[in-house]
């Protein structure tokens, strides 16, 4: 995995008339096609279509960047007029296969409401900035290195991409010219992540086209995304095995999985031990000294999900006392899997426009932040990276405050590692009827919770936070801790 792919890791009035009733434009035709799934476990129906867009919209006669757009139908006959748009994260992520890999989540809004995806700009096939063929990691990388890899990076995209033409405000305006393409005259906005930062920043250009918006994993609009990324992931980490500590079939397993994980840090830091692990794809062995970016990587990435974090304890304990090859093979597995949804080049364009700039270097705290696993090497290596990469233009109030009428439900978990609750009660002032939901112990992106297919597809049908019944979410548990590899216990 290159250091740029596992640096974008460290870091998104009108009446209603008929749906579509005039059908799509002559611009976009849709045709039936299939949805694959990242991992190709299954595949989903929908119509597919590509809408060209100038790359330079100063240029519109220049390269033209082709949409690509699919639309999931509605399974009702009788579906309503406003179709939920999805808007993934990253960024660096396709909208399309984003939704293959959690379908299952959005089954009861799809009942009554068409899903509409749009691969952004620069990921999945909408001229996607990916820097294929870096293998180095991290643990490898100096700034020298990561300016060399910038620069091949930029190399690559050169022949297809102007790379400072994929932005945000871009891409919003993109999202508008879809929308008006495909006939709707109202959507609804799901964001995840990253995604929420388009969503705002489309309600903020066009309010009168959104009926309801839901954030997932919400950054707020005064956010500049980076400085504090260490801290969160320290403090979700804390969490977590905090809840070991807290369960007495995982405390009886483990003891005090905190001490397993200081331990585990003291002992990488002396020096990188060698594995041995089967490679993901190939089972052929891979051998490597596991290092602390290794093990910085594995932590960070498998407190994404309450799913992988039920792991945490079991392969920290087993490190602790010198099995290093399961945790290894878990950072290879998550590391290759996360990678390969992200576009690293739309990854580089968004930060180094829209985050990076806006740091305030004074207030970043760089001892505390040492004292994290990730330390500031997040924060170092992007910085370096934007030295490098063309910075294209951030509207003047991407950050500025927002308020609206709209209806919002932001979603977040306790022990999310990328955007804590605290995130999604600060975007909360920017609306005036919204309800801030959040799921004790689970971590980045609340669709895998069990009941929130429901209440979001509640909130959608009823376009208001008033009434709306979360009373589920309350007994959503995350998944329990594993104390053997073959599953929690009975």
């Amino acid at each position: 995995m290159s250091a740029l792919r596992v640096l974008a890791l460290s870091l998104l009035l009108l009446g209603v008339p008929a749906a579509r009733a005039a059908g799509p434009s002559a611009a976009l035709r849709l045709a039936p096609c299939e949805l694959e799934h990242p991992l190709q476990l299954t595949l989903v129906a929908a119509e597919c279509g590509v809408l060209e867009v100038p790359e330079n919209p100063h240029s519109p006669a220049a390269r033209q960047i082709a949409l690509h757009v699919a639309v999931v139908p509605a399974i009702s006959s009788a579906r309503a007029p406003d179709p939920l748009f999805i808007l993934a994260g990253g960024p660096g992520e396709g909208a399309a296969s984003f939704y293959v890999s959690v379908a299952g989540a959005f089954g009861a809004v799809r009942r009554e409401r068409d899903i509409v995806l749009v691969d952004q700009r620069g990921t999945g096939a909408s001229n996607a900035l990916d820097c294929p063929g870096e293998e180095e990691t991290l643990a490898q990388q100096s700034e020298a290195q990561i300016a060399a890899a910038t620069q091949r990076c930029l190399a690559q995209l050169s022949g297809h991409a102007d790379v400072a033409f994929y932005t945000t405000s871009l891409a919003v305006e993109d999202l508008e010219r879809v929308r008006a393409a495909l006939g709707y005259a109202r959507i609804n906005l799901y964001g995840a992540s990253y995604g929420t930062r388009v969503a705002q920043l489309y309600l903020r250009r066009h309010p009168a086209r959104v009926r309801s918006v839901i954030l997932d994993g919400v950054v707020p609009v005064g956010e500049a995304l980076g400085p504090r990324v260490a801290l969160d992931a320290e403090r979700a980490l804390d969490e977590i095995l905090a809840r070991c500590a807290g369960q007495g079939p995982c405390r009886a397993a483990f003891g005090d999985p905190a001490a397993d994980y200081r331990a585990v840090r003291a002992a990488l830091a002396a020096h990188a031990r060698p594995v041995s692990v089967p490679d993901p794809a190939s089972g052929a062995p891979v051998s490597f000294g596991f290092g602390t970016a290794h093990l910085a990587s594995a932590l960070r990435l498998m407190s994404y999900t309450a799913e992988y974090a039920a792991l945490l304890p079991l392969l920290l304990h087993g490190a602790a006392h010198g099995d290093y090859a399961p945790l290894a093979a878990q950072y290879l597995l998550s590391a290759r899997a996360y990678g390969e949804l992200i576009a690293t080049g739309m990854h580089n364009s968004v930060v180094c426009a829209e985050d990076v700039p806006f740091w305030d270097g004074k207030a970043i705290d760089r001892a505390r932040l040492a004292g994290t696993y990730l330390g500031t090497v997040p924060l170092d290596g992007l910085a370096a990276v934007c030295r490098i990469w063309p910075h294209g233009r951030a509207d003047p109030d991407l950050h500025a405050p927002l308020t609206r009428d709209v209806p919002a439900l932001l979603l977040s978990g306790s022990a999310d590692p990328a955007t804590p609750p605290a995130f999604a009660r600060e975007a909360a002032h920017a609306f005036r009827h919204v309800l801030a939901l959040e799921l004790a112990g689970f971590g980045h992106g609340q669709l895998t919770a069990p009941c929130i297919d429901r209440v979001m597809a509640q909130f959608l049908a009823r376009a208001q936070v008033s009434g709306l019944d979360t009373g589920c979410a309350a007994s959503d548990v995350p998944l329990a801790f594993f104390t053997s590899l073959n599953g929690p216990p009975p």
